[in-house]
């Protein structure tokens, strides 16, 4: 089990860094910038929860991007150790299947969650704001199943 943990850990790592080198990819060639929704979502989580983010203006401003940073690596993660564990459970799925329940899983988990603090609504989307956030994890589906289901041998 242990080891269908951390080759989880691993998978959703490689997975999270191809969503951000998508995403990162994108930003430079439209020329848009960052979403602030990541931190959005980090400020109201932490005051749901009670917890005080220190600073003020822009220091402030720089954790809560940090921390939704680092939250999007957190669901990354996450999903691939749920994937791995399944896999090692006998979900066996091809390669396509796998990637594509892997990539939305991920979405899901970020877009549910940021939807339910109300710092976004897709109902409200239009197609580039979709494809933005689709491709992404879609990518981040393929890499991830494929280190989850790949022998592991050299």
């Amino acid at each position: 089990m242990i080891h269908s943990i951390l080759r989880g850990c691993a998978a959703g790592a490689a997975g999270t860094t191809a969503l951000n080198a998508t995403t990162f990819g994108d930003m430079a060639l439209r020329g848009r910038s960052a979403s602030d929704v990541p931190a959005e979502a980090a400020d109201r989580l932490t005051e749901d929860v009670g917890l005080h983010v220190g600073g003020t203006g822009e220091q402030r401003s720089n954790r809560l991007s940090a921390l939704g940073a680092l939250s999007g690596i957190g669901v990354g993660v996450a999903t691939g150790v749920v994937v791995s564990v399944a896999h090692r459970a006998g979900a066996r799925v091809p390669w396509w299947v796998g990637s594509l329940v892997t990539g939305v899983l991920a979405m899901a988990a970020t877009d549910v969650s940021m939807t339910r603090l109300g710092v976004t609504d897709p109902r409200t989307w239009s197609p580039t704001d979709w494809v933005s956030d689709l491709v992404p994890h879609l990518i981040f589906g393929a890499v991830t199943y494929g280190v989850v289901a790949g022998d592991g041998r050299p």
